[in-house]
């Protein structure tokens, strides 16, 4: 059977999976929560737990049903569950579930909300200069044509831009709506790709391997803690990541411990991509066999870290932009200005 194309939003999901966290935590069966739920469900989460019912009635368990939905839950969602339901720990699993899910929506506000701030700021800029485009630069550009006066090529260049905003406004609009659907299908389909182009920028470098290395220990945690083993848990986090060179010392650190061998030998070889700190706590966990608690306690702080490199980022792109905003509209200006000044110089009396 092809997998299903329904999406939940963060929101849904949570109260899904809390929603079935607490029937089971009171002591009702699989089944019969299923049902209740249903009985208030509407929309995605519906049609989810409409097949989890299905699949029950049928002596199936609940990680099949949600491996059915491959946009809702991930494979290392799909597998902390199906560890849960064979160690018969569902409820105490999806209260830790739930809990992560949490901590994943505030985490992924902490990275909108550091964006907030460029965005803002380039659509400010956008909207200054198409305003200076449409308003300004065609009265000053029908002078100079009645006047016949040579400008310089920045000005030509302006004035062209403006000519082809006020003459082909729908087809432009048209195209940049065209324009941003094809980049938001591009990112959907080639996020990693996407994202590649900037890894090399030396502050977001850094903050992409911390958001990885957050995601990876996060999901190290509760696939460990659920009985998964953990080969198939690092195999299960390669998906997890984004930056290529972290999913490979991941998998080096898959073959490592199947050749007898600890994590923290493996991460060891890694000094660039795994913090010290890192290293020690896995080290620790494993002297002590708390490898799982270990993986919290790292996720926990890289999140810290991710705080303060997203606060650094923000800190340094505001300069970056206001200049930029003032350069941008400083040389339209000066385009603008320089030709008045010459036409001043010409009708001046000698």
């Amino acid at each position: 059977m092809k997998p299903y194309k329904i999406s939940l939003s963060n929101t849904e999901k949570l109260s899904l999976i809390s929603n079935l966290s607490t029937m089971l935590s009171a002591g009702i069966a699989i089944l019969p929560s299923i049902e209740a739920l249903l009985e208030d469900s509407k929309g995605g989460s519906k049609k989810i737990l409409e097949e989890a019912r299905a699949d029950l009635l049928q002596g199936k368990h609940l990680n099949t049903s949600f491996a059915k939905f491959p946009n809702v839950f991930d494979k290392v969602t799909v597998n902390i569950i199906r560890g849960a339901e064979e160690a018969g720990q569902l409820a105490t699993t999806l209260k830790d579930l739930r809990g992560e899910i949490r901590k994943q929506m505030e985490f992924n506000d902490k990275i909108r909300s550091a964006l907030t701030y460029p965005v803002l700021v380039l659509l400010v800029m956008v909207g200054i200069l198409t305003l200076i485009l449409v308003v300004a630069v065609p009265k000053i550009a029908s002078v100079f044509s009645r006047l016949r006066v040579d400008v310089p090529l920045p000005t030509k260049v302006m004035f062209y831009i403006s000519h082809i905003l006020l003459t082909y406004t729908i087809p432009v609009i048209l195209g940049i709506i065209l324009l941003c659907i094809g980049v938001y299908l591009l990112y959907q389909k080639k996020r990693r790709w996407l994202l590649s182009l900037f890894y090399p920028l030396p502050l977001l470098s850094t903050l992409f391997r911390e958001i990885d290395l957050t995601r990876f220990s996060r999901s190290m945690y509760l696939l460990l803690s659920s009985g998964i083993t953990i080969t198939n848990a690092l195999e299960l986090t390669e998906d997890v990541v984004q930056k290529p060179e972290i999913a490979r010392s991941i998998a080096f650190a898959k073959e490592t411990i199947s050749s007898g061998e600890n994590l923290s030998v493996a991460f060891k070889k890694y000094k660039k991509i795994f913090p010290g700190v890192m290293v020690k706590i896995i080290e620790a966990g494993e002297k002590t066999g708390t490898l799982d608690k270990s993986m919290q306690d790292i996720s926990e702080y890289l999140d810290y870290r991710v705080t303060n490199s997203l606060k650094t980022l923000t800190v340094v792109l505001e300069p970056i932009m206001l200049v930029v905003v003032g350069l941008l509209v400083g040389g339209m200006m000066l385009s603008i200005i320089a030709p008045i000044y010459n036409l001043i110089g010409q009708v001046s009396p000698r």
